[in-house]
């Protein structure tokens, strides 16, 4: 016997509906689109990280966007920068009517014009903490690998000029030596956990004197006033914020006032030191060598002087470049959109300053 069991035809309308919504898979489901370099390009996001950012978004690559805006243009809620691109502008912001939110990956948003992209009612977020202890790693390796002439040691090692070794290249010990860290924030703080395992004398200079408890923990000794700590140190890191306070902080007098056998460090931003005063010190033996992370602009001219220097060590301001940090980074990243996007407050919003 069979039972028949009759469903209003709009019921039944409504539940076919329901089923087929719920049936459809959720990369083909409509989400939000984002502007944004598309990953794996040579100053996008690792291609590896791709699909934490395509489960929640819809990726209109910046050259999509660039050849036929009209078509995405509205469909624009967020954008994503990575290493500062792509570029904010007026002219972005304008012919963008729903962008809601601009995200950055990384700390630093010296990049951002904030009050400009604030006044069209669009919330900026970064990313920070995530790469201290990525960033802070990087700036050992450089006071390492500077101090213990390690890029000439490998060049030596791998030269099939080479049949015997000559010990010319000597560098300095690291261990007992004196660091300097100019702005012991977040970052910083981290660069002194790692130099107290190396039994570094520390000392520190920055805005706002740290607590008691948190000075004896690593060691650090305060100073007032940046020049002393110039004097007394064999190593000088760098790590501050890129401001107009900070705009060649480091310039001719202050690298004089350095020791001969020091080592300039800098994990921060390029614009912190005068790079042309940099040069002439390093090519007179004003001081010792310098271990840059970052320069300006990035990357050098290949006929820029620093690059002629045998007493630098350059990279290509990897701070943070690690897998592990990356994720983070990136997951951070989709969570700041989402949270604006529905309406909510984002994890790390940068506001403009007053």
């Amino acid at each position: 016997m069979t039972l028949l069991i009759r469903v209003p035809f709009t019921l039944l309308r409504r539940s076919q509906r329901w089923s087929t919504t719920a049936a459809r898979p959720y990369s083909v489901m409509e989400k939000p689109h984002i502007l944004a370099l598309q990953p794996g390009d040579k100053s996008g996001i690792h291609s590896a990280f791709a699909p934490i950012i395509e489960k929640h978004f819809t990726i209109i690559s910046n050259d999509e966007f660039t050849k036929d805006k009209q078509r995405w243009a509205d469909k624009v809620q967020a954008v994503f920068v990575w290493c500062a691109v792509p570029k904010l502008n007026r002219d972005l912001l304008q012919v963008l009517p729903n962008l809601k939110a601009v995200i950055n990956g990384g700390v630093g948003v010296d990049h951002l014009d904030i009050p400009l992209i604030s006044s069209f009612g669009v919330k900026v977020t970064n990313t920070p903490n995530l790469v201290n202890n990525a960033t802070a790693d990087l700036g050992m390796t450089l006071l390492l690998a500077s101090a213990r002439k390690v890029i000439q040691g490998y060049k030596t090692g791998v030269s099939p000029e080479i049949t015997e070794y000559v010990q010319s290249e000597i560098g300095y010990d690291v261990s007992g030596a004196t660091l300097g860290i100019i702005g012991m924030g977040r970052i910083g703080y981290q660069v002194a956990k790692r130099a107290k395992g190396f039994d570094m004398k520390i000392l520190y200079h920055n805005r706002n004197r740290r607590k008691e408890a948190e000075e004896k923990a690593v060691g650090a000794h305060y100073y007032e006033k940046m020049d002393d700590l110039l004097r007394d140190s064999d190593f000088v890191m760098l790590v501050v914020d890129l401001s107009p306070q900070t705009y060649h902080l480091i310039g001719k007098r202050e690298l004089s006032l350095m020791k001969r056998t020091a080592t300039l460090i800098n994990i921060s931003r390029g614009l912190v030191v005068d790079q042309d005063a940099l040069v002439e010190v390093l090519s007179t033996g004003l001081i010792h060598a310098a271990a840059l992370d970052v320069t300006y602009p990035e990357p050098l001219p290949r006929d820029h002087p620093l690059l002629k220097l045998d007493n630098v060590l350059i990279l290509p301001h990897m701070g943070s470049h690690t897998y592990q940090t990356t994720q983070v980074m990136v997951e951070r990243m989709v969570a700041n959109a989402l949270a604006i996007l529905n309406g909510q407050p984002p994890l790390d919003e940068v506001k403009a300053s007053k």
